[in-house]
């Protein structure tokens, strides 16, 4: 395996390093053309799939992304535009075999309520393992390999919206909080186990475990304090949160240390 990683990086960085002399000696249409700017989109693409790969395969990642990085204390990611190569890969501080978990984070944007977007996405080589969404119908879902649950919800706006999901395997209870106010509880996939060893990512949907991003269904806005437990939170620990008490820390994400990293165009700002 480590020699096939081996392999896996040294084509990645050949691929980019005759991309940058391309663009260096004008080949392609013309240096600024059209063509040569698809034609530059098109090798990125590909670059974020091979950076998928060694992220999923290997546990690592290259170039297009800085070192992995820990800890977003009083931190916000912005996504600041629609694009099909910026996400922020996360690390989890344990194997994503799950039976329950509560997923929490505050997440503002202005994208209208037509305009499907990834809340969070993870994924593993066949299965969308956990997939959070705002439809197309202004709906908020989540999808555990195959079929979602869909849930009336007030929307996202460009204020931020404390928005937490709940989900145990034993009764297949699931639940959206707003602003510490559950939603009606919907019966989901009793009996479920979500898969291990995927990838997990901020701002973009991996349709397949290599890659296949879409601006379409890219997030932009911002994300903060994103934290999740393996394990259902109670009531009083939701509204803890919501007004920003404290309450036991993610076993999987935790804000505060979180691993992670950027590719493309996210910024890291203070949460002011």
């Amino acid at each position: 395996m480590e020699s096939y990683c081996f392999l896996l990086a040294a084509v990645l960085v050949g691929t980019r390093r005759d991309e940058e002399l391309k663009q260096n000696i004008g080949e392609w249409d013309g240096v600024g053309s059209r063509t040569g700017a698809r034609k530059g989109s098109n090798m990125r693409v590909s670059n974020v799939s091979f950076e998928l790969l060694l992220l999923g395969v290997c546990g690592w990642s290259l170039g297009l992304s800085s070192a992995t990085q820990v800890g977003l204390p009083d931190k916000v990611l912005i996504f600041p535009y629609e694009t099909d190569f910026s996400f922020v890969a996360l690390i989890p501080q344990k194997e994503m075999a799950l039976k329950a978990f509560t997923l929490c984070m505050r997440v503002a944007t202005e994208l209208p309520e037509e305009r499907q977007i990834i809340l969070f996405a993870y994924r593993t080589a066949d299965y969308d393992e956990l997939n959070v969404w705002r439809e197309k119908d202004g709906r908020v879902s989540f999808y555990l390999s195959g079929d979602g649950a869909f849930f009336h919800l007030p929307p996202l706006t460009t204020f931020r919206t404390n928005l937490c999901l709940t989900w145990e395997s034993r009764t297949g209870l699931a639940a959206f909080w707003v602003d510490g106010k559950r939603s009606t509880y919907q019966v989901y996939k009793p009996g479920h186990t979500i898969r291990p060893n995927g990838s997990i990512l901020l701002g973009q949907d991996p349709d397949k475990h290599l890659g296949g991003l879409e601006a379409t269904q890219s997030f932009v806005g911002e994300v903060t304090d994103l934290n999740m437990w393996d394990y259902v939170l109670s009531r009083s620990m939701i509204q803890a949160w919501n007004y920003g008490h404290k309450i036991p820390k993610g076993n999987i994400f935790d804000w505060a240390t979180i691993q992670y990293e950027l590719n493309g165009n996210v910024m890291v700002v203070d949460d002011d």
